[in-house]
């Protein structure tokens, strides 16, 4: 054989040696669908459609919690086309967030409190989680009155008198104007792992003592992530999950008030979101309102697990919502999420707290969610798709 021809053989079979190889080696983990929010890191996104902002109206913002070679951050996103594109309009950087950031939430005022305007944004986040065993996690406010643009800071809601976590605030104004921030408190530990708090300011500024909303002997149970929506009849809905009651792993429940100040009895446990064949949610839901239904108004909620009754996954895992057309009342249904996630689990970042939004009048539904990379890396994705029941 010529030697020529004697390489071309070698490298023939050394082509089909690679070829033979190559399905033996581990494929890339799926991720989620959808389209990349953020180039970075990114977890515990949330999204909102402006209101009360007069010239920027209907717009929709979405904000997520990352980090760079500075720190952790928030980078603030906006879109003009109902969710079918996003670009950055600014950040929020608060100088403590370097030992730490977790769970930043976005609001926007319905109506002026103290000196601040109707339309004016708020965001608040957990600060400090690793700052070590001395740290004094505080929940932090800053304030945009430029459609998210440039942000200022605002007040500090509350510290931990010890090292354990104020978590997950989230922010209501309630029938007569005072705005409240509702977070998950571990400071009250041992006597109570975890419980449901809430505080009040009538300027955004200066905050009345904690109040409890939810809090459950014994010890292990632990309430969290709350979230308050304003229902149209002038009645609120509060969203949150309880953990470690037997038989159950994180479910989510709800609670009404008539004026979003008071919540009953702390030891309510509420009502669970199920389907009638008693499928729910585990761990880190959220809620948005939708049109639709007979009383014009539907409720959307998602969690990270979807299972069945006896908490294995259930069909549709990590593509599912649950919707309920009656204030909460009666069943719930299955309706498609747009964004897939695979395989989510009790993590904090596969499908944890992802954000759901009516878009185009209520035909669609925009969701942001979180899963890894093919990297690694925690980055949030979003997508859209039509909003109707399986």
């Amino acid at each position: 054989m010529p030697r020529s021809a004697a390489r071309v053989g070698i490298l023939l079979c050394a082509v089909l040696a690679a070829a033979l190889l190559a399905p033996l080696q581990a494929a890339p983990a799926p991720r989620a669908t959808g389209e990349l929010l953020h180039e970075g890191p990114g977890k515990y996104p949330r999204l909102i459609r402006l209101e009360n902002s007069t010239y920027a109206n209907g717009r929709i913002l979405a904000s997520i919690t990352s980090q760079d070679e500075n720190g952790w951050y928030s980078p603030i996103y906006q879109s003009t086309d109902e969710g079918d594109s996003f670009r950055q309009v600014g950040e929020v950087r608060d100088p403590e967030a370097k030992s730490g950031q977790c769970c930043a939430t976005l609001y926007e005022l319905p109506r002026q409190v103290g000196d601040l305007p109707a339309g004016t944004l708020l965001w608040a986040a957990s600060i400090g989680q690793d700052a070590g065993d001395n740290r004094r996690i505080a929940i932090k406010v800053w304030y945009s009155t430029n459609v998210g643009r440039s942000w200022s800071f605002l007040s500090e809601v509350d510290r931990s008198p010890n090292r354990n976590g104020k978590w997950e605030p989230e922010f209501s104004v309630d029938a007569n104007g005072t705005l409240w921030t509702h977070y998950a408190d571990e400071t009250e530990a041992p006597k109570y792992s975890q419980v449901v708090a809430r505080k009040a300011s009538t300027d955004g500024v200066n905050w009345g003592e904690k109040q409890a909303t939810m809090r459950f002997p014994p010890d292990p149970v632990r309430p969290g992530m709350p979230i308050v929506r304003r229902l149209p009849d002038g009645r609120y809905y509060m969203s949150y999950e309880i953990c470690n009651l037997p038989n159950e792993a994180c479910g989510s429940y709800f609670k009404i008030s008539t004026d979003g100040a008071n919540w009953g009895d702390p030891q309510n446990h509420g009502t669970r979101v199920q389907t009638p064949g008693g499928r729910y949610f585990q761990h880190a839901h959220t809620i948005a309102l939708a049109p639709g239904g007979e009383n014009g108004t539907r409720i959307l909620h998602i969690g990270q697990i979807y299972t069945e009754n006896n908490g294995t996954a259930a069909p549709g895992n990590g593509q599912m919502i649950l919707a309920n057309d009656n204030y909460g009342s009666g069943p719930w249904y299955e309706v498609q999420a747009p964004v897939h996630v695979p395989n989510p689990r009790n993590h904090t970042c596969p499908n944890f707290s992802s954000s759901v939004l009516p878009v185009n009048d209520g035909a669609q539904v925009l969701e942001v969610a979180a899963d890894f990379a093919e990297d690694g890396t925690c980055k949030t994705y979003f997508g859209k798709g039509p909003l109707k029941s399986n």
